[in-house]
C-alpha cells in the first residue's frame, strides 16, 4: 500500500504541472466573470476571484453528485439545474462530455449496483428512482421505481434525494427528503417494503459491512441509523449526535468510520460506528473572522484512506486534510487531523473523486455569470438570440469538471495551492481599522426586488449604461434617478445572489447555506420544492412548524444587533401572516419569523405581497417615524422591505409593470423626502439595494444592479468601483459598530471612500412620477393569458424567462426587444 503522503505529493505535483499549461485568465474560457472596470474585472458577484490549479472542462447544471464507472474510465454526473436535470458522462482522461441524459427531475442520488450492470438516480420531485444499463461506457434508461404513485392533486412530494445500494445488491435505500423518510426498496420486484422515520430533510445515505444503514439529516443535528435484519428489514438503534446541518457522508474502507460534512459549520467530522460517537473534528474556516462561509458539502478520500478531501463550496476550493489513526480507523494514518491545505478549483465545488492517480472536482456554478444584453426577453434578431432560457441569471450557471493528474511532487506544492485560495478570496488583503466614516448613528436598509441597473438607470448617460435596455426610465422613476444623481451613482454594484431564494439570505445574513444553493434551481424550475428561504415554510404554509434548514448558523444582521444592545425595527422583512381575518383571505397582521425579529416587527407593515401597494407600506413607516420624531429618538437600525419593483407581468387588472414601479420610485422618494426634514437626516444613512437582479437584462453583467447611498455626507457624481451585497453589508456593520456575519463581508470591500467631509442638510423633496400609478393591465392580450398561469403570492413562483417576456411585453408593446448597443469589455475581448 503506497503511503498517504506519497499519494497526495503526487496529486499535488500532478496539479501543478496541469496548472502550468493554462494562465489563470485563459482558464475561465468565455464564461468568465464579465464585470469591468478598475477592480471588478475577473470578480465573480461573491466579490472573489477564480483561480483553478487545472483547466475546468464545461459540463451540464449544477452537477451535485458523481460516480466513477465501474471500468473507472468515465465519470457520471447527477445534472440538477435550473433548465437541465438528468445524467452526463464524462471521459475521466479529458473531461470531454460523452452522454447527456435528461430526466424531468434530479436531485441529489447517485449509485451503481454492486456488480456495475444498473446506475441508480433519484428523481426528485417525480417521486421516482431512474434505473439505467449501463454497457459499454454508457447508460441507457430502462425503468423507473415508482416510490410514490401521483394522484393529480398538489400534495407534498417524497423527493427522493441521497441513495445507497445494500453490500449484496438486493436492496436499496432511498432518503426521501421532504416526508422525513427513508424507503427501502426491493431492486428485483421494483417496489417499496418498507418506509422507516428520519429526521428532517434526510439527505445522504451509506451502508456499512454489517448492514448498518446511516442517513444524514439536512434540517438536524444527527444522523439516523438502523439494523438489518437477514431479510432486510431496518429496525432503528437510534441517533448520533454530530452537529447542526449534516449532508454529505462517506464511509472508510473498512466500514468503521463515517465521515460528515457540517456545511454551515465549517466542518467535517469523523464518526467511529462502534462507538457511536464523533472521535474526530476537522476546521476549515478562513483563515481569520467569522467560522462560517466555507461551506464544505462534499468528501473523497485518498485510495490508501490517510488524507481526507473536502470541496469547499463557498472557498471555491478542495480542503485537505491529513488523518490522525483515531480518525482514519486505519493504523497506518500519519496525520493528526489538521488541515494541511487548499486546492483552488471552480466556482462552487459540489461533488468530488480521489481515484489512483487522479483527483476530480465537479463545480456546481463553473466559471462565473456573464452580461446578458439580450435578456431576459425577446430579442430583435435571430443572430442575437439564445436558447429559451439562456441568459436568465440562474440559467447562466453552467457547471464544470477539473482532472489533475498525479506525478511527482515536493514540500512546496500545498503551500503555493493554498496561496492561491486565500489571493482569489481576499484572505489576504489587510483587514484595516474602521476610519473615514462620517458621524452617522442611524443605518435605515432598504430591501427591494429583482432588478438590474439598466432597467432602471440605463438612461443617466453620466455612467455606463445601455439606454435601449431602460424598461422604467426617468418619467416612471424620477426619485430613483434624482437620488443617485444627488447622492451617487453606483454603476459597479453587484447583487451576490441569482433570485430572490438566495437574495434575501445575502441581503440579510452575508451568507447562503448549501440548501439554498443546492435547491433553489430546483424550486425556481417548478420541480415541486415550496419556497422555504426567508425563515421558515410557515411563510407558505402556516399550519406548518418551523424548521428553518436554511438559517445560517451565524444568523442574521438583526442577531448581530441584539447582540450589540443596539435598537432595532422591522418593516416586512422575514415576517409572515400572523391571523387570517374571518374571512381567510386578508391578514390582519404580520410577524417576524424568528424569536428576536418576531418582538421588533412592526405588525402592520406586509412582506411581500404585490396586492398592497408600495404606497401603503410608505404609510405605515411615515406614521411610525412621525412617533419617533417626536419623541426624538429612532432605531439605530431598520430594515424596510419595499417590494413592488417586482411587478405582477400582465396579469389582467393588476397594475402595469410601470406603474408598479412608479409605485415604488414614489414610496421610496417620501421616505426620503420626511427623512431629510426631520432632527434625524443629520446623522443617517440609508442604503437601498435591490435583493437580486434576475429580472431583466444588462450589457455588464446578469448582477449588476441599482445601489443607492443616502446621507448628508454623500458625494455625488459616478462611483465607478466595484462593490456587491456583502460590501453594503460590511459598511453598515463598520458603521453601527456590529461584528460580521461571514467571511463574505468579513473579507467584503467597505464604502470608505464615498463619503464627503461636509453634511449637505438640504431636503429632498419627492417627485410624483409622471406616470400613473393606477394604469391597470387590460384581459385578453397574450401576456394577461400567461400571467394567469403564474402564482405572484411568492417571491419569483414563475419561470424567470416567461415573465421577464411579460413585462417587456408590457413595458414596450409592439416593439421586439433591441439588443445591446455596446458591451462589457471582457465580452468584447471574448468575442461575445
Amino acid at each position: 500500500m503506497r503511503s498517504s503522503a506519497l499519494l497526495s505529493r503526487r496529486l499535488l505535483t500532478g496539479l501543478v504541472l496541469a496548472a502550468s499549461c493554462t494562465s489563470p485568465s485563459s482558464v475561465s474560457g468565455d464564461h468568465a466573470a464579465s464585470v469591468t472596470g478598475d477592480d471588478a474585472k475577473g470578480r465573480l458577484p461573491t466579490g472573489v476571484r477564480l483561480d483553478p490549479a487545472a483547466p475546468l472542462h464545461d459540463v451540464g447544471q449544477m452537477p451535485l453528485a458523481m460516480v466513477l464507472s465501474p471500468e473507472g474510465d468515465r465519470v457520471v454526473m447527477l445534472l440538477n439545474g435550473w433548465r437541465e436535470e438528468g445524467i452526463q458522462v464524462a471521459d475521466r482522461a479529458t473531461g470531454r462530455v460523452l452522454q447527456t441524459i435528461t430526466l424531468p427531475a434530479a436531485f441529489l442520488g447517485l449509485a451503481f449496483s454492486p456488480d456495475g450492470r444498473t446506475l441508480f438516480a433519484s428523481g426528485g420531485n417525480t417521486d421516482k428512482v431512474y434505473t439505467f444499463d449501463w454497457t459499454n461506457g454508457a447508460a441507457r434508461l430502462r425503468d423507473s421505481i415508482i416510490l410514490q404513485a401521483k394522484t393529480g392533486t398538489r400534495g407534498i412530494s417524497r423527493y427522493p434525494a441521497g441513495i445507497a445500494v445494500s453490500r449484496d445488491g438486493r436492496l436499496l435505500y432511498v432518503s426521501e427528503n421532504l416526508t422525513d423518510s427513508l424507503a427501502v426498496v426491493s431492486i428485483k420486484s421494483a417496489q417499496v417494503i418498507q418506509r422507516v422515520a428520519t429526521g428532517r430533510y434526510p439527505y445522504a445515505v451509506v451502508v456499512a459491512p454489517d448492514g448498518g444503514v446511516f442517513v444524514s439529516n439536512w434540517g438536524g443535528e444527527h444522523l439516523s441509523t438502523y439494523a438489518t435484519d437477514t431479510a432486510g428489514s431496518l429496525t432503528s438503534t437510534g441517533q448520533i449526535l454530530v452537529g447542526r446541518h449534516p449532508s454529505a457522508l462517506l464511509l472508510n474502507s473498512r466500514g468503521n468510520r463515517v465521515f460528515v460534512a457540517l456545511a454551515s459549520m465549517d466542518r467535517v467530522v469523523s464518526v467511529d460506528l462502534a462507538r457511536r460517537r464523533v472521535i474526530g473534528e476537522f476546521l476549515d474556516p478562513p483563515p481569520t473572522g467569522p467560522g462560517e462561509g466555507s461551506t464544505p458539502n462534499a468528501l473523497a478520500l485518498s485510495s490508501d484512506g490517510g488524507r481526507l478531501f473536502v470541496a469547499e463550496g463557498d472557498a471555491n476550493a478542495v480542503a485537505v486534510f491529513d488523518l490522525a489513526p483515531s480518525s482514519s480507523g486505519l493504523a497506518s494514518s500519519t496525520g493528526d487531523d489538521r488541515m494541511v491545505g487548499r486546492i483552488p478549483t471552480g466556482w462552487y465545488p459540489t461533488a468530488l473523486l480521489a481515484h489512483d492517480d487522479q483527483l476530480i472536482v465537479a463545480s456546481g456554478k463553473g466559471r462565473g455569470t456573464r452580461a446578458n444584453p439580450d435578456g431576459p426577453g425577446p430579442v430583435a434578431s435571430r443572430d442575437k438570440q439564445q436558447p429559451p432560457g439562456k441568459n436568465t441569471t440562474l440559467s447562466q450557471l453552467q457547471g464544470s469538471l477539473m482532472i489533475a493528474s498525479l506525478a511527482r511532487a515536493d514540500e512546496g506544492v500545498l503551500t503555493g495551492y493554498s496561496a492561491r485560495v486565500a489571493r482569489a478570496n481576499g484572505w489576504t488583503e489587510p483587514r484595516t481599522a474602521t476610519r473615514g466614516y462620517p458621524p452617522i448613528e442611524h443605518v435605515i436598509y432598504v430591501i427591494k426586488e429583482n432588478r438590474t441597473y439598466d432597467q432602471v438607470l440605463g438612461d443617466l448617460t453620466q455612467a455606463d449604461g445601455d439606454t435601449s435596455l431602460t424598461f422604467f426610465p426617468r418619467p416612471v422613476s424620477p426619485n430613483h434617478h434624482a437620488l443617485a444623481e444627488r447622492f451617487g451613482i453606483f454603476d459597479r454594484f453587484f447583487v451576490n445572489a441569482e433570485v430572490s431564494a438566495d437574495g434575501h439570505n445575502w441581503s440579510t445574513a452575508a451568507y447562503t447555506t448549501d440548501y439554498v444553493q443546492k435547491t433553489v434551481q430546483l424550486n425556481y424550475s417548478a420541480r415541486g420544492r415550496g419556497y422555504d428561504y426567508e425563515g421558515s415554510e410557515a411563510r407558505q404554509r402556516p399550519s406548518v412548524r418551523d424548521d428553518d434548514v436554511n438559517a445560517p448558523a451565524r444568523g442574521y444582521l438583526w442577531n448581530l444587533a441584539q447582540q450589540k444592545g443596539i435598537t432595532f425595527r422591522n418593516y416586512g422583512e422575514f415576517v409572515v401572516p400572523d391571523r387570517l381575518d374571518p374571512d381567510d383571505v386578508l391578514p390582519a397582521g404580520y410577524r417576524g419569523d424568528k424569536p428576536f425579529l418576531a418582538s421588533h416587527t412592526n405588525p402592520t407593515f406586509p412582506g411581500f405581497d404585490t396586492a398592497i401597494p408600495d404606497q401603503k407600506r410608505a404609510d405605515i413607516w411615515l406614521a411610525e417615524f412621525a412617533e419617533f420624531s417626536k419623541r426624538g429618538v429612532m432605531p439605530a437600525l431598520e430594515i424596510v422591505r419595499l417590494p413592488n419593483d417586482h411587478t405582477a407581468g400582465a396579469a389582467a387588472g393588476s397594475p402595469t409593470p410601470r406603474a408598479y414601479v412608479a409605485d415604488n420610485d414614489l414610496a421610496l422618494g417620501r421616505i426620503i423626502d420626511a427623512l431629510t426634514r426631520s432632527p434625524f437626516w443629520k446623522n443617517t444613512a440609508v442604503f437601498v439595494v435591490e435583493d437580486d437582479a434576475q429580472n431583466g437584462p444588462d450589457h455588464v453583467d446578469s448582477h449588476r444592479s441599482p445601489l443607492f447611498v443616502i446621507s448628508p455626507y454623500s458625494r455625488a457624481g459616478v462611483v465607478h468601483r466595484f462593490a456587491n451585497t456583502t460590501d453594503v453589508l460590511r459598511t453598515i456593520e463598520e458603521l453601527l459598530g456590529l461584528d460580521a456575519l461571514s467571511q463574505f463581508d468579513y473579507f467584503g470591500r467597505p464604502l470608505r471612500d464615498i463619503w464627503s467631509s461636509t453634511a449637505d442638510l438640504r431636503p429632498y423633496t419627492s417627485i410624483m412620477p409622471s406616470q400613473s400609478l393606477m394604469e391597470k393591465n387590460p384581459a385578453g392580450t397574450a401576456g394577461a393569458r400567461q400571467s394567469s398561469q403564474i402564482d405572484l403570492r411568492i417571491e419569483d413562483a414563475v419561470d424567470d424567462d416567461l415573465f421577464n417576456r411579460i413585462i417587456w411585453g408590457a413595458v414596450r408593446p409592439g416593439r421586439p426587444y433591441p439588443g445591446s448597443r455596446r458591451g462589457a469589455a471582457l465580452e468584447a475581448v471574448r468575442g461575445h
